[in-house]
């Protein structure tokens, strides 16, 4: 693939504004009365959004993080185009509970992040809860998330390509993510609805639980690959008999099924897109593509035989660490690989902290060492366009709908 030209030809999508609502005043700066309320930057996308929170429940597998439960619980939501809005609520970016053990697991894993003042269930979402999806044929996007981070941590990126015409399923992965949410009644073998993480520090400084974490997560997304074709079939159910959206599993077009992830879910998407050609493409959002002894996974060791981006921050603590295992990567993938890096930015600038962080800083609850050391320096007006423009358009490249055939009239007639 041809590096120069994939990024001029995202440059046209990368220049429209982001509105972040960050006060500038010097009074502004100081620290508010009441809990802070976060923005989400809206979806650039000609349709509305809807979003559905779904029960997934593997019985082939015991739980890799607590062998006493004996299967595999996942929760996600599926955000696509809408038909109708009409009677549909905005739906929540965290619910309660979530937002409670977010707030309290967010300042341990990232110190400069606030411990309170912040209302992490405040920010509004662009999605409609339940409503219709739009006729037509979606590709399909899977979205795993950060080592610790729930699935509604990359709400933003997901809105933003459901409106230009996706399927967005984001993933939880329990026992890894903070705070995962199950429906009511729990079953007995978990201790009420509320699932936290057990990471306690970065997962790298044990590499048999970085091994378990990332072969899980392969394993969930691969899970959910087999529902996503069980819904198409017309089985349209979650594990607690809810329905699915209406008109969903017509609508994908699991032909055009891709991957991305961020952090570990980068790592994890790129070993699931080796591992199930039922992904056409997956975006590594600065995950590593090694474990913390130096083996390299399958995909860095062997190559990618089919699209991946590794899209990197010049302000990553583990750059050097990330270089090593890409560089693999690259050389071996024989052109199947294509790896960008961000300029003035940091790790976190692929999730909703990008627009979150400043925020904070303006409301004086973060230093300006802190969010660089999350998401860079540089305007979430640039950034976060950025981001949406590069992984929109390497994916538009590779899942576009193949064209029928021109009808063409034979000589003489």
């Amino acid at each position: 693939m041809n590096r120069r030209g994939f990024l001029a030809a995202t440059a046209l999508s990368t220049a429209a504004l982001l509105t972040t609502g960050q006060p500038t005043s010097a009074a502004a700066r100081t620290r508010t009365a009441g809990p802070v309320t976060l923005l989400l930057p809206a979806p650039t996308g000609p349709y509305r959004v809807g979003a559905t929170a779904l029960h997934l429940v593997d019985r082939t597998r015991h739980d890799p993080l607590e062998p006493d439960i004996p299967v595999r619980e996942l929760m996600l939501t599926v955000h696509h185009p809408v038909h109708a809005t009409t009677g549909h609520p905005p739906a929540p970016y965290m619910t309660a509970r979530a937002a409670t053990s977010f707030a309290e697991f967010q300042p341990a894993a990232h110190p400069g992040l606030p411990a309170a003042g912040v209302d992490w269930a405040g920010p509004r979402t662009h999605a409609y809860a339940g409503a219709p999806v739009l006729p037509g044929r979606w590709p399909v996007l899977l979205y795993s998330p950060g080592g610790g981070d729930p699935r509604t941590l990359g709400t933003a990126l997901a809105e933003d390509l459901a409106s230009h015409g996706h399927v967005v399923v984001t993933v939880d992965h329990p026992g890894d993510a903070c705070g995962v949410e199950f429906p009511r009644p729990a079953p007995p073998y978990r201790t009420g609805v509320l699932r936290e993480s057990v990471l306690r520090g970065d997962p790298r400084t044990d590499p048999a639980l970085f091994r378990t974490l990332i072969d899980a997560r392969v394993a969930d997304l691969r899970f959910v690959l087999g529902r996503l074709e069980d819904w198409a079939a017309g089985h349209g159910t979650d594990a607690d008999g809810r329905p699915l959206p209406a008109g969903l599993g017509r609508t994908l077009d699991l032909r055009r099924t891709a991957a991305y992830g961020h952090s570990a879910g980068g790592t994890a998407v790129a070993q699931a897109l080796h591992e199930d050609h039922r992904l056409r493409a997956a975006v590594n959002l600065e995950g590593y593509l090694d474990h913390p002894t130096g083996e390299l996974f399958p995909v860095a060791r062997d190559g990618a035989d089919r699209p991946l981006l590794l899209l990197g921050t010049d302000g990553f603590a583990g750059r050097t660490e990330r270089d090593r295992s890409w560089q693999a990567a690259c050389r071996r993938s024989r052109g199947h690989a294509v790896r960008h890096e961000l300029t003035g930015t940091a790790h976190w600038v692929f999730t909703d902290h990008a627009a979150f962080a400043p925020r904070l800083q303006a409301a004086g609850l973060m230093t300006a060492e802190s969010r660089a050391a999350l998401v860079g320096p540089r305007d979430p007006a640039t950034t976060v366009p950025l981001v949406r423009g590069l992984v929109r358009a390497f994916l538009a490249r590779y899942l576009a709908a193949p064209q029928r055939p021109r009808a063409t009239t034979a000589p003489g007639v």
